[in-house]
């Protein structure tokens, strides 16, 4: 079972920890455990009542009312909330409480729902990267399995290759070509997946390669293919290189105009350290700008 610690729940709910203290006194709605050492916790029963409440409070529930239900009928209250439009910070507090349950119906039913109220890139935009950045603490701290990870990327995955899967491929010559890799060792690809999406949607005529590409095949894919651009995503640290010497390799190598990288590994290395072909968008705006300029649709 999970240990939530109050500044977890305050990241994971929204709900400032201050704010959580003087509910759990006044109105006693968490309830925290100790361990043998007395360090206080809360554990995943803890969490799904919060993010339960804090939906209902959103919603403009007295909390003095939320406190004198029932947990089950705090759920119940949920529900009936949930079969009208949601909030980002709703969609984003179910996908939690479905992800920590391993409740595949409830999760699926949740992306489906903000995908059709919001749209594909919106939701990704203000549901999905929102999800996934609350849930990198649980990563962190243990509270969340490989499992869970497993669970959780899967299903976004299936919805990001149906949304892929409905736009038309490029096949015209005079289409900018672009290959779409990972690196030897990097497995994550949901962002590499969503870029994916973009270039296909501005008319790029992509290939894409997926994860755990070793340099020499992408250069062999690349001379095959001939792309104007190649993107790639780094969130790994490499085990047999440096991510400098790696880049290096890169640039040399690839025969490609312009090398489109991004991701978490390089967010601390230096920009003017990059080799000259290469390009980094640390946030996602700086690639819709890139796209807006290069678009072949």
């Amino acid at each position: 079972m999970a240990q939530y610690s109050i500044k977890e729940l305050e990241h994971l709910s929204g709900i400032k920890a201050h704010t959580l203290r003087i509910w759990e006194q006044r109105y006693q709605l968490l309830q925290p455990k100790r361990t043998d050492t007395n360090i206080r916790y809360y554990d995943d029963a803890d969490l799904k009542n919060l993010l339960n409440v804090a939906l209902l409070y959103q919603e403009g529930y007295k909390i003095s009312k939320i406190a004198q239900l029932p947990r089950d009928q705090v759920a119940q209250e949920v529900l009936k909330i949930t079969g009208s439009e949601l909030g980002q910070e709703q969609f984003i507090s179910q996908l939690i409480v479905a992800m920590v349950e391993l409740d595949e119906v409830l999760f699926e039913r949740i992306l489906s729902r903000a995908i059709l109220q919001l749209g594909f890139s919106v939701s990704v935009r203000t549901v999905i990267y929102p999800f996934l950045h609350k849930i990198g603490l649980l990563w962190q701290t243990g509270n969340i399995t490989p499992a869970h990870e497993h669970f959780m990327s899967q299903l976004v995955r299936q919805k990001m290759l149906v949304a892929i899967d409905a736009l038309p491929v490029k096949r015209q010559e005079s289409a900018p070509r672009v290959i779409l890799y990972l690196p030897e060792g990097e497995m994550h690809e949901l962002s590499l997946l969503y870029v994916h999406y973009l270039l296909r949607s501005a008319g790029f005529y992509t290939l894409y390669l997926g994860q755990h590409l070793p340099l020499v095949d992408l250069v062999k894919a690349a001379n095959y293919f001939k792309p104007d651009f190649v993107y790639s995503v780094f969130t790994t640290p490499f085990l047999r290189t440096t991510v400098s010497e790696y880049l290096e390799q890169l640039a040399e190598q690839v025969p490609a105009k312009q090398i489109l990288v991004s991701g978490s590994l390089l967010h601390y290395f230096p920009v003017e350290d990059m080799p000259k072909p290469i390009q980094f968008f640390k946030e996602i705006e700086e690639l819709e700008n890139w796209l807006a300029q290069n678009s072949a649709s």
